[in-house]
């Protein structure tokens, strides 16, 4: 039986001058998460947002809010973006000395932790954390910008790693940020993920629920030729 499938548009691609509007208005159109990109300007060569915003963001909508720290010494923020209202913080392994410990944290703050992998990072660094974890985001693109193609070989890793989970009999869901589209959705949800970063891909289309609904069903036929 395959998974449900959840959107999540990324406000990295929205239009910061009317942040609140663009964040109901994708809300309003279906979408399942917003997801909220952090940049330090250390760990990627971009600077973002921090827990002001997210504070904000959560006055506008109800939805899940999946803040991805994309910044070196986590640590040091888990708690401020969790009282922000954050739902899920997910943390770099690549920036975390003491992974297991910031993920401990975020689930002591009542949030759903997860980790993320760059496309170079092995699954072996997963190792040691994923039954620690709710869900691993695969990076698909280079993090630090929106809009750029999705590279082919996560699919490769996504299989892996989905096949990973079911052999240890786990619950954790497969988040892909980066390059996701109408016409990448498909092949992603296949090889085994259930969660879609999409920026550009919504907040770049002109009519944001039919995107959204398109991006869903495109995935959940996906899901279907994933034959765990």
């Amino acid at each position: 039986m395959s998974q449900k499938m959840y959107i999540a548009p990324s406000i990295l691609s929205a239009n910061f001058s009317r942040l609140g509007e663009e964040i109901r208005a994708v809300d309003a159109a279906g979408a399942d998460i917003i997801h909220i990109d952090v940049m330090d300007g250390h760990f990627v060569p971009n600077i973002t947002i921090g827990p002001l915003v997210v504070q904000a963001a959560r006055a506008v909508t109800a939805k899940v809010l999946d803040v991805h720290l994309m910044i070196t010494d986590a640590d040091r923020y888990v708690d401020a973006f969790a009282a922000a209202g954050a739902d899920w913080i997910t943390v770099h392994v690549e920036a975390c000395s003491h992974l297991q410990r910031t993920v401990s944290r975020i689930r002591e703050l009542g949030k759903r932790p997860g980790v993320v992998l760059n496309p170079a990072t092995s699954l072996a660094t997963l190792d040691y954390i994923l039954a620690e974890v709710d869900l691993v985001m695969l990076m698909s693109v280079n993090p630090g910008f929106g809009g750029q193609g999705f590279i082919p070989s996560t699919l490769t890793k996504i299989k892996e790693l989905r096949c990973r989970i079911a052999a240890q009999k786990l619950h954790v869901d497969i988040e892909v940020d980066g390059g996701v589209s109408v016409k990448t959705i498909a092949d992603i949800a296949a090889a085994g993920a259930n969660i879609f970063v999409a920026g550009s891909a919504v907040y770049g289309s002109q009519e944001y629920r039919e995107t959204i609904v398109t991006l869903r069903k495109l995935a959940e036929v996906g899901s279907i030729r994933n034959c765990q």
